[in-house]
């Protein structure tokens, strides 16, 4: 299962202009969408997904620090990937202020493993406890803004979600055109839990151990808790309440 990968390095020029719209870029292109998944679904190589991105940016015109990685900080098996076709690849965390400390020592401990280049956004400040009667505005103002501005001059951006998640995430493609219009690639959406468990052991992959102590899903420590056995992996979430995303990923 272990990919075979070309490495590219993220290139940056002088000439590049960032204020290109990146709708508008992905419009000149024409990108067959439905074809490339059903490529994707032929071959299912997070590393060939990956590098076809990467070519696409170059493509386009554009350096490939125009490409961002976004990480939770639960695993890493996708950093360990984009990190060997992508070196030095930028990867953003998003620090609400309510993590564990775990997560907090898993970037930690990801930033100095990986070659890649760690972006920590500044947390808000804490103690207005709106997670106990707004968790929607509390995650907006704590992932949502903050990934918003991550994305500014962006063309393409690269997340772990998995179709094994969730039900709502059963349908991920493997890329699409975000709301925002830029590409987003889920290079390892379609690994089964046990795939994704042979990929960590397999290449030693940095783990938050708070996935050892009953958190299959970890988030910010107000709204997550330990999952019970025969629960669904994201029911610690939001318990006892309707929503089941933050909204990064919608």
């Amino acid at each position: 299962m272990t990919p075979t990968i070309t490495p590219i390095r993220p290139q940056s020029s002088p000439d590049t202009d960032h204020t290109r719209d990146a709708r508008a870029l992905l419009d000149e292109l024409d990108l067959d969408l439905d074809e490339v998944n059903r490529e994707f679904a032929t071959h299912l190589d997070p590393a060939r997904m990956i590098q076809w991105l990467a070519d696409t940016v170059l493509a386009a015109g554009e350096s490939l620090d125009r490409i961002i990685v976004a990480s939770a900080m639960a695993n890493t098996a996708l950093l360990d990937v984009v990190s060997k076709v992508l070196p030095g690849v930028e990867v953003l965390f998003i620090d609400t202020g309510y993590h564990f400390e775990e997560t907090l020592e898993t970037a930690r401990l990801a930033g100095r493993r990986y070659n890649i280049s760690l972006k920590v956004t500044p947390a808000p400040p804490i103690g207005d406890r709106q997670y106990l009667t707004d968790s929607d505005g509390c995650c907006n103002l704590r992932k949502v803004v903050p990934l918003e501005e991550a994305l500014q001059g962006r063309v393409a951006w690269i997340s772990g979600v998995r179709r094994s998640d969730s039900a709502s995430r059963a349908s991920t493609p493997f890329v699409h055109r975000d709301r925002r219009g830029l590409l987003k690639l889920n290079p390892i959406t379609h690994w089964s839990d046990a795939e994704l468990a042979e990929y960590v052991a397999a290449n030693d992959v940095v783990l938050n151990p708070l996935l050892s102590q009953g958190y299959p899903s970890i988030g910010c420590w107000p709204c997550t808790r330990r999952v019970a056995a025969g629960e669904d992996a994201r029911s610690g979430r939001w318990s006892g309440q309707e929503k089941t995303e933050c909204g990064l990923h919608l």
